[in-house]
């Protein structure tokens, strides 16, 4: 019988330099979490993440990992999960990483559909190069490269990922660490591109979405009576409505995954014989010798 893990054995060596009080802390703590409680095995899970403060990440979570270039984790992660499809594959970002320079990767993995999950931590600003506004970023934010004021109306990625064919959309606040685990369960279960997005708040240089901002402004979809997660049309309302931040599973539905249709029946590749060259590539390889 298998041992049953623990956070600790999810964790590193690694020390973290994010600033204390960080909100990417309780994300951490939730993936190993939840890790362990889905009994995954450090062996079996790939974990990519981007750049920024959260693309940190990858290097304190034990587990295969590769901490890539700005905006390319998401095909980096596709090219993974193509390559194994047993992996248990975790993605991870920031605001600026995933709905910047990544967004277009952002909308090609979203409709593309890979089984994988994506965590998306938004701190509403870019943390790692001093704070200047990011495209989740309020209007008015001030910042060094924008001390009259962000122009630019901030992004809604879910409401982007809802429209470009996402099917597992959902957001959690770091301070609320039991129910973010649980999303992330259902988000590595889910059969599909899942999306986590997660306030979590800079405590260095965003000094408007504060903790305390945020548990003024956030309330729960289990707080909306009869919510269907299943209902795409009410995901899109509640999702682009102005006021306070809903946070929970908006949106779920099951249909072919990125892999499946193009992997079809191909073999593991773990249960591939790695002593043995395919006939064509060996033909291939004497073309070019």
């Amino acid at each position: 019988m298998a041992t049953q893990l623990t956070p600790k054995d999810f964790a590193t060596a690694t020390p973290s330099w994010w600033c204390p009080g960080c909100g990417d802390f309780g994300v951490l703590a939730a993936l190993k979490q939840s890790c362990a409680e889905l009994s995954l095995q450090p062996k079996d899970v790939a974990f990519i993440s981007g750049i920024g403060c959260s693309g940190k990440i990858s290097g304190y979570l034990h587990s295969y990992a590769f901490h890539g270039v700005h905006g390319r984790a998401l095909p980096t992660a596709t090219a993974v999960k193509l390559g194994n499809k047993d992996l248990t594959v975790i993605v991870a970002g920031g605001d600026g990483d995933g709905y910047a320079i990544g967004a277009g990767h952002f909308l090609h993995a979203v409709r593309r559909n890979p089984d994988m999950t994506y965590i998306v931590m938004d701190n509403q600003t870019y943390g790692l190069t001093k704070g200047q506004s990011s495209p989740t970023s309020m209007l008015g934010y001030l910042s060094g490269t924008s001390p009259a004021g962000n122009p630019d109306a901030p992004l809604n990625g879910l409401a982007v990922a809802l429209a470009a064919g996402g099917t597992f959309l959902a957001r959690a606040f770091s301070s609320e660490p039991k129910a973010m685990v649980e999303m992330i369960k259902e988000a590595v279960r889910h059969p599909g591109f899942a999306i986590v997005e997660v306030m979590s708040p800079c405590v260095t240089f965003n000094k408007v979405n504060t903790y305390k901002w945020f548990k003024e402004n956030v309330y729960h979809l289990s707080d909306i009576e009869g919510y269907d997660p299943s209902n795409r049309a009410k995901a899109f309302d509640v999702l682009t409505q102005h006021g306070k931040i809903p946070l929970g599973v908006f949106y779920r539905e099951i249909r072919p995954t990125f892999e499946a249709l193009t992997l079809k029946d191909s073999p593991a590749i773990a249960g591939l014989d790695i002593d043995r060259i395919d006939p064509k590539l060996a033909e291939l390889q004497e073309a070019y010798a």
